[in-house]
């Protein structure tokens, strides 16, 4: 398959790409939250538990890992990637080393990873990773952010996704805008534009071939302690607008990320979007949070009920991928409740 071919099957009609990468440190945080100790026993039974559901074959089109995670071999028999393959859906991996402390500039970060890169997606391809991921953190507030972190995070992202491309593999390209603050949705707007302006010249510096690449981006959206908040169809107007404005028309598939909402308002925004999409644009989702909450608090509860886990997840994933399609419903929810 060319770049394009997977950039395309991962963001098909539908389907959309479950992002299941949580480091070591952040899934601790989840498994603490439903009393779940945080072993690697532990971790892989969550994980298979989903990548063995009937919502891969209907749903996702394809599953971000951690280093940890491509390296198992599933209690079933195959591998995990072997595993997520055989149910349709294309393997990928997170290859950055984390947001840290941008030098010159309090309280920002920028991501890094770059070195020995090379070398670990050609493991990484021969493991059956075929696409990656990569993450951009930006801030707002009334000095964020800064000139130096959207540049210093858009040139990371150039430099990264060429060598994923010279790796014969398809870059997702993440840069999130935090939803942390008190802005308003206009604010979100207008950062987000510089953010993505800034991430296609360095795109473009790198000759990185945009037709094999996904953009995972924030959806426009006012900060989280705003007093005016917004509803899903200005959140989609909006959020349609900035992408249809700011990203070149060669990036097959756009996969948003959930990034703090919760698992109805992801798919209810999303949904949103997709009513209104115009666009030549695959518009998707990359979900961690509003895909696995559910399944999570089930594996809690019982882990070794793998019915009920398959059946949260199940939902969860048919919820997103009937918004994929603009036709998710408030009764469909409640229905699935009831």
């Amino acid at each position: 398959m060319t770049l394009n071919e997977i950039a395309k099957k991962m963001c098909a009609k539908g389907k959309g790409i479950l992002a299941a990468d949580e480091s070591t440190g952040t899934i601790a945080k989840r498994f603490k939250s439903i009393n779940v100790e945080n072993i690697e026993k532990n971790r892989l039974n969550f994980r298979q538990t989903l990548f063995n559901s009937s919502a891969m074959k209907d749903f996702i089109g394809g599953v971000i890992l951690f280093d940890e995670t491509i390296r198992q071999k599933s209690t079933l028999g195959p591998s995990i990637p072997e595993l997520i393959s055989k149910n349709g859906a294309v393997p990928g991996i997170k290859v950055d080393k984390g947001a840290k402390p941008l030098a010159g500039s309090s309280n920002e970060t920028v991501t890094e990873g770059l070195d020995g890169l090379r070398e670990r997606l050609k493991e990484y391809y021969d493991l059956g990773a075929r696409f990656t991921k990569w993450r951009a953190v930006y801030r707002i507030s009334d000095k964020f952010p800064s000139v130096q972190s959207i540049k210093s995070n858009a040139h990371a992202l150039g430099r990264y996704a060429a060598l994923v491309q010279e790796a014969k593999m398809v870059p997702i390209v993440e840069p999130e805008v935090l939803m942390d603050g008190s802005h308003n949705i206009d604010k979100c707007f207008k950062v987000t534009t510089e953010v993505l302006n800034e991430c296609y010249n360095e795109l473009e510096i790198n000759k990185v071939d945009l037709k094999g690449t996904v953009l995972k981006p924030n959806m426009v959206v006012p900060g989280s302690d705003c007093k005016d908040k917004s509803s899903a169809e200005e959140i989609a107007k909006k959020t349609l607008d900035c992408l249809k404005r700011n990203v070149p028309a060669d990036v097959p598939g756009i996969a948003f990320l959930s990034g703090g909402q919760s698992e109805i308002e992801s798919s209810k925004n999303l949904n949103e979007i997709n009513k209104i999409n115009d666009s030549n644009f695959l518009i998707t989702f990359s979900y961690g949070r509003g895909l696995q909450a559910s399944a999570l608090k089930e594996f809690g509860k019982n882990q070794d009920n793998i019915e009920n886990i398959q059946k949260a997840f199940n939902h969860r994933a048919k919820m997103n991928g009937l918004s994929t399609k603009g036709k998710w419903s408030e009764e469909l929810e409640k229905e699935f409740a009831a």
